[in-house]
């Protein structure tokens, strides 16, 4: 029997993060009890020799890898070395101490960023390496390259039953909301309920607003992530790569993203547009044909999803927890 099953010991790396905790969520509803996490503190996943005694005394069946240092248009163009440097280490040594133990599925989370700037939209797997990546972001785009090729590398080399998913821009709770390095809408969103809060007039957002973006709901990026890790067969990826993108099929400029982000807030003031900032990639939208053909689409509607990041947030502020 191929896939995840039900008593493998699961291991998700980066259960922390936004992807991370909604997969560790999705398990758990879905029965799977034996799942292994490691807090930075316990496990640094940057430290090689750590990580392969990690894998050496638990022997996982199953490996999740959505541990990353990720961040936004301005925290990727300023942080550009630590981006990919830091991504490179926590990749190798996951998928290297994985493939030291010989662990049977393994699922290594990408990015839509992978993909050149001018790619044909939407963006199919095949656009992979056929341009220009966006330069604000190449570092970490990069080292996203780099991970999904030693996937497919070790996939081929060995017959590892290994893929890589290539989720579109998620948000959800346990986002980033920090301002200096949080992505747009989780940015956006806290912004807009801060301005709505204190009674402000106006609201600045980077960019003309002309670009393009597409948003999926963490909760159910998670969902598809678990789908595919159960269902797909070995044989499934027969070409150069073997990727799989996970979109929602819809897309909304960052103008209407923020005209959205103001209604939910309640926030009634004007919504400034920044043109000496970057827009970042003119548009974003993933071809997720492959992922509907075996069986999955986005089930959390954009305003529903909306409001429920909305009020981990405003729960999270009330403590006082860093968001």
């Amino acid at each position: 029997m191929s896939g995840l099953r039900k008593g493998d010991k699961i291991f998700v790396a980066g259960h922390r993060g936004l992807v991370g905790s909604a997969l560790v969520r999705q398990l758990a509803r879905r029965g799977f009890g034996r799942v292994v996490v490691r807090t930075r503190a316990e496990l640094d996943l940057q430290d090689a020799a750590a990580v392969h005694a990690f894998f050496a005394a638990e022997r996982p069946d199953a490996v999740f890898v959505a541990a990353a240092k990720v961040g936004g248009i301005k925290a990727n163009d300023t942080f550009r070395g630590d981006f990919i440097l830091q991504n490179l280490a926590i990749q190798g040594n996951v998928i290297g101490a994985a493939h030291a133990t010989a662990v049977r599925r393994l699922v290594f989370l990408g990015s839509s960023c992978i993909y050149p700037r001018e790619a044909r939209q939407p963006m199919g797997e095949d656009q992979l390496l056929t341009g220009p990546l966006e330069p604000t972001n190449r570092p970490y785009a990069i080292a996203k390259i780099a991970g999904l090729e030693l996937v497919n590398a070790l996939r081929q080399q060995y017959g590892r039953d290994w893929f890589s998913v290539m989720p579109t821009n998620l948000f959800g709770p346990g986002d980033n909301f920090d301002p200096e390095t949080s992505h747009v809408l989780p940015a956006l969103l806290r912004r807009f309920h801060e301005a709505a809060v204190r009674g402000d007039a106006e609201v600045k957002v980077w960019g003309t607003g002309k670009a393009l973006r597409e948003f999926l709901y963490s909760e159910d990026c998670a969902d598809a992530i678990v789908h595919l890790a159960e269902t797909l067969p070995p044989d499934h990826f027969r070409g150069a790569w073997s990727h799989i993108n996970i979109g929602s099929g819809a897309e909304m400029s960052i103008a209407q993203l923020a005209q959205a982000l103001a209604a939910a807030t309640g926030f009634r003031g004007k919504i400034a547009f920044d043109a000496q900032k970057p827009d970042g990639a003119p548009r974003k939208l993933l071809d997720s044909s492959a992922l509907a053909a075996v069986g999955w689409r986005a089930p959390t509607r954009f305003a529903d999803a909306v409001a429920e990041t909305l009020r981990w947030y405003v729960a999270q502020a009330a403590r006082k927890v860093p968001a």
